[in-house]
This record gives C-alpha cells, structure tokens and sequence, in this order.
C-alpha cells in the first residue's frame, strides 16, 4: 500500500487528473469554471432538453408570443375561468389588455398569421404566463406544444399523450397518475338525446366541472328550472319572442340604466346572453327525468381506456343511443396507444371529466407527480378542433397539444437546473 503521506496524495491526484485529460492548471481552471469538460460536469437542464425533445420528436418551430394581448382574443374563446384569473389592463384607445394567461390561444393565432390553415405544423413554446391562482405565485413558466392539421385525430391524440409522458420523465415523473377524458362522447350524447340547443349549451358550458353539472342535471329533472321560468314568465316570454340582438340590447340597456356593468364576474353581454338561454330552455321545455338519468348513468363510467370501452358500448345498446362515431374513434385512440407504447391499464378515463377551458372538443388528459403533496396537475391537455374557426381560420382545423406547469414540477426561474429553487 502507497504511504498516505501529502506528496502520495498529491501524486495520485495529478495521475487522475491527467487520466481525464486534464495536465495543466490552466485545464483545471476552464473546468471548474465551466469550459468544455464542465459542461459535462454541471447539474442536468431539462428546460434544454425539453426544447430539444419537442424539436426531435415533432420537428417543432419554437414561437414566443405576445406577453400583452388583447382580452378579448380570451374571454370570448376560453371561458369564464380564465375571466376570473386575468390581469387586465388597456391601452391608450380604451381596448382592453390583459397579460397572457395561456399559451394556447396566441400559438393558434401565430399558426393561422404564419401559413394557409389545415398545414400540418408543430409549434412549441416556453416562457412566463400570468394567472391569479390559489396558494401559487401568479407568475410562472410554461412549456409546452400544440399540433396542427392531422386528420388521423386517433394518432394525433396518442404522440400528444406519449410526447406528455416523454416531457415529464426529464422532470423526474416517471410514473404520473394519468386521467382521461373525451368531451366528444358527452356532446354525442347530448345529440343523440334529442336536447334543445340551450340546453345542450348550458350543460356542455359545465362540462369539467362534475359537481356543478350533476347538480344542474338534477335540479332540471326535478322541474326547478319550471318554477325558476314561471317566477319569470313575463321577461322571459317577451325575450323569447325577440330577435336575439334586439332581445340581447334591451338586457344591456336595462342593466346599464341600472348601474350594473358586472355581476359575479360576468359581463351586461354574458348576463343577457343567460337571460335569452332562460328564454329559450322556457319555451322548448326543460330536461326529463328519463333524459336526467341517462346524463347520471354516462358521467358516473370510471374504468382503464380499455375496459372503458366496453363499458360505453353496453351504454350505448342499452339506452339505444347513436353514439357510434364517437365510441370508435375512442377505441381507434386505444389502438394508437398501444402503437405508442401506452399502457392502457394505467390511465383512468372518467367520463365526466373535462377541463375547465372552452375550447376543448374531445380528448382531454392531466397528468399528476405522485410525490407532489397536492392534487393539481403538472401537465395537461387534449384536442380543441373548434378553436381556430372561432379566431378566424376559414375552416377547420385538428388541433391538439398540451401545457407544463413548470413550476409545480420544480422549476421557478429562468436558467433553473433541476432541483434549485429560484
């Protein structure tokens, strides 16, 4: 054994030094100070990674929008939870500004500025967004990705997901808990019921919110909404018998003589839209208790993809309800899972859960880190084919993506290595 002596200790650790290349002081500095070599030293950066990810996998163009965008381009797409988490402003003209709050809207409006609607694009994004949110900071880092023009929506839906799954394991979630939804099934459903336009607007309005929309099923079947349009009879029969902008005016103008610009964050324009739904749901007539319990019994199916699958087509022969399209194109999607490499008796698909933005249309997903100590999401996500129509595209366009709350997975600043904490 080599006596352990300073000038023995100081000899092997020149021979290690020299065994990684390193033979000079000057090469030791340009490591320690994050040459080259220290580089390949230094703590892992997923944010690199993540971008370079989205760029292998999809071939994704990397957009950073706008931070102050118009308002509007918000409230009149995503709903009234985004109302109530904005930070709003306007500029010198009076229009109404507001920090972006999401990423989704404004890549769909770089897509369709950028090339002819229906191209198949991928674009991916990283940077701040601005949301008042509960016991989080409302400044904080998203990525994420949107992909358009793929009309094999089944396939499409599966790289999403399976991209999800790739993002979050350079974040150290290896194993997420995973639900799953499809919008698209309870809106066939809505047809396929024969329901009155209202009333198929009001209750897809709740979808992803499960309690509220039990609730308005329940208190429609039992005949409340009867007792709440007699009490009412008289405005709401003078509005039903109105052209919808004329009807629509006369509630603004009432509410404006009455000094009332907002009541529980909606709108004179929001507040006269639901008195003519009101209007509408009194002279088509309400839902039926038969048309109630078929809602309770679809939004109450909870099984794996695969077993759920299953469980709708029992559904679908014993109410005899046409939901053929929607139920295959779900199978198809657990087809190209598995092409994915997607367990399907992970995922959990509930089929009353949606997410509480307007502009999804058919499959949804949240992933969850089990070793958080909450139940918010990290990643989530899902199809929203209706959306470039409603910002201008001249027709539609298959749409999916999803977002990462990069802060709830361990990342709170710019140039961030895992693990810190800005």
């Amino acid at each position: 054994m080599a006596p352990n002596t300073p000038k023995a200790l100081e000899a092997e650790m020149l021979a290690m030094l020299a065994q990684a290349g390193i033979e000079t002081p000057e090469a030791l500095a340009e490591v320690l100070d994050g040459g080259a070599e220290g580089d390949a030293l230094s703590a892992f950066d997923p944010t690199a990674e993540l971008v370079a990810l989205f760029q292998r996998e999809v071939e994704a163009e990397m957009v950073e929008p706008a931070i102050l965008l118009p308002a509007d381009l918000f409230l009149d797409t995503a709903g009234e939870d985004i109302r109530r988490r904005l930070f709003l402003t306007s500029d010198a003209d009076g229009r109404e500004l507001c920090l972006r709050p999401d990423f989704t809207i404004p890549i769909c409006r770089h897509y369709l500025e950028h090339g002819e609607p229906g191209r198949e694009a991928a674009l991916g994004y990283f940077g701040p967004v601005f949301r008042q949110r509960t016991a989080e900071s409302a400044e904080f880092l998203q990525a994420g990705i949107e992909l358009f023009g793929n009309e094999d929506r089944a396939a499409a839906d599966a790289d999403v997901l399976a991209l999800a799954h790739e993002a979050g394991s350079l974040f150290a979630v290896d194993a997420p808990q995973v639900k799953i939804g499809d919008e698209g099934l309870f809106l066939a459903l809505l047809e396929g019921l024969g329901l009155a336009a209202p009333l198929r607007r009001r209750l897809r309005g709740l979808f992803g919110t499960p309690e509220r929309l039990i609730a308005t099923i329940r208190r429609l079947a039992a005949g409340e909404g009867d007792a709440e349009a007699l009490r009412h009879a008289g405005i709401l029969g003078a509005l039903a018998g109105s052209k919808p902008e004329e009807a629509r005016n006369l509630v603004e103008d009432l509410l404006g003589l009455a000094g009332i610009a907002t009541v529980g964050g909606r709108s004179a324009h929001e507040i006269a839209e639901r008195f003519l739904e009101r209007a509408a749901l009194a002279s088509t007539g309400g839902l039926t208790r038969e048309a109630g319990d078929v809602l309770g019994r679809f939004l109450a199916i909870t099984a794996s993809p695969e077993r759920a699958v299953d469980a709708l087509d029992a559904f679908r022969a014993e109410t005899g309800i046409d939901m053929d399209a929607a139920i295959d194109l779900f199978a198809r999607r657990n087809d190209a899972f598995r092409d994915c490499g997607i367990e399907l008796d992970r995922p959990v698909f509930r089929a009353d859960f949606g997410r509480n933005l307007d502009y999804y249309t058919g499959f949804v997903f949240e992933m969850r880190d089990p070793d958080r100590g909450d139940d918010r999401p990290v990643i989530g996500g899902g199809r929203y084919d209706g959306l470039l129509e409603r910002l201008g595209s001249p027709k539609p366009v298959a749409a999916c993506g999803f977002s990462m709350w990069l802060d709830r997975l361990g990342l709170t600043g710019y140039g961030q290595e895992l693990g810190e904490r800005a």
